[in-house]
């Protein structure tokens, strides 16, 4: 776990994932949280079955950079977002961080101090060197979070930008 002022971030497990795909309060039953007010899209319901819960299968893997790492409010006792790492580092250091923020919670914050919690922690696996990071150029609050944790933007496509955090 991972504790900043106002949020505690939790990398759920594969069991845990199960749950949160079921998005039927499970979840929060086993964590003793609050009921949160997440929509799971079916797409985003399909990247996770297709792509976190393998991963998280994977023994040989670290788990910790193929999860979902589930962002609670300690005060409101409930999560408000999730982040998570797309894979271990590859040969360069590089590891991708995604993130996004549950729709009644968003303004407030909270994912620009996840990101931050996130590249601290980040900054202590001994294989990291950079998080990159891609955000749709019509999400200014997406990428404005990047920014105020000094991401650098090294490109862009017509659609997307392209970052880049130095972690080492």
């Amino acid at each position: 776990m991972i504790e900043t002022n106002r949020l505690t971030l939790k990398p759920l497990t594969y069991q845990q994932m199960l749950k949160y795909i079921k998005n039927d309060h499970s979840l929060e039953a086993e964590l003793a949280l609050n009921n949160s007010s997440m929509v799971l899209s079916s797409l985003l319901k399909e990247a996770l079955e297709q792509s976190i819960i393998p991963s998280l299968q994977d023994e040989s893997k670290n788990y910790l950079f193929s999860t979902l790492w589930t962002v609670i409010d300690k005060d409101e006792n409930r999560s408000v977002a999730d982040v998570c790492f797309q894979g271990e580092p590859n040969e360069q250091g590089e590891i991708e961080i995604g993130y996004g923020t549950y729709e009644q919670h968003q303004g407030k914050g909270y994912m620009t101090e996840a990101v931050e919690a996130m590249i601290n922690w980040a900054a202590k696996q001994t294989k990291v060197k950079v998080i990159i990071a891609s955000t749709d150029k019509s999400n200014v609050a997406s990428y404005k979070i990047l920014e105020k944790n000094a991401f650098i933007k090294v490109s862009e496509s017509k659609e997307q930008f392209n970052w880049r955090f130095g972690v080492s």
